[in-house]
Order: C-alpha cells, then sequence, then structure tokens
C-alpha cells in the first residue's frame, strides 16, 4: 500500500542528480520505501510543516527536506524542496527555513495557477 506519493521540485532534482549514481538509487529506494511503510527512520516530521527523507549510505547523512499538498483534495502528496549531506547532529535551521521559504513560494505559485 503507497501512503503518499512523491514529487520534486528542481532544488531537489538537482541534489539528486549530483549525487553518484549509486547514492542517488539508495535515495530513492529509501524514499519509495518510505512511501510504502510510513517509518520514521526513513520519513520523519522536523517543524513548521518540514519533513525529512533520511538516507545513510557509504557514510554519508543524505536529507531531503519535504512538505505536504492537501490543497487537490489529494492527502498523499509530499513534494521535496531540497537536499543535503548532513554534517552535525542537528539538522541545521538554515536548511529548515530554507524549505520553509520554498513551501511558502509553492503554495503562492499554485494559489495564482
Amino acid at each position: 500500500m503507497q501512503y503518499f506519493e512523491t514529487r520534486f521540485l528542481e532544488e531537489a532534482d538537482k541534489f539528486i542528480s549530483d549525487l553518484d549514481p549509486k547514492t542517488a538509487r539508495k535515495v530513492f529506494y529509501n524514499i519509495d520505501l518510505a512511501e510504502q511503510t510510513n517509518d520514521p527512520k526513513l520519513f520523519k516530521k522536523l517543524k513548521n510543516e518540514i519533513w525529512e527523507f533520511r538516507t545513510l549510505y557509504a557514510g554519508l547523512q543524505i536529507r531531503l527536506l519535504a512538505f505536504w499538498d492537501k490543497t487537490d483534495g489529494k492527502k498523499t502528496l509530499v513534494i521535496a524542496t531540497h537536499g543535503f549531506i548532513k554534517k552535525v547532529d542537528k539538522i541545521p535551521a538554515i536548511e529548515i527555513e530554507r524549505a520553509v521559504r520554498i513551501r511558502e513560494k509553492y503554495f503562492i505559485n499554485k494559489q495564482k495557477n
């Protein structure tokens, strides 16, 4: 059963395409798993309506930040904003703020269309 579907905004796409192919495959594998299992080890809420996809691969902690879009009556759409390699224990506040800004811009643009 699929709990949600993930779409990637431009920055998230670029981040993943810049990873080496094996790492990118692992990120996609974990996202696919998260969509079907609802496992907080793979996908969990941070704050300000921002969530994170979590991947640990080859010693790297890869994070993709995301948010839910429930505006089209779909309760199952997750939008990935951007990604980064996590180097410290906590998610840097600047990354969460960046995701919040991208989320706000996304919904403003969506209302216009």
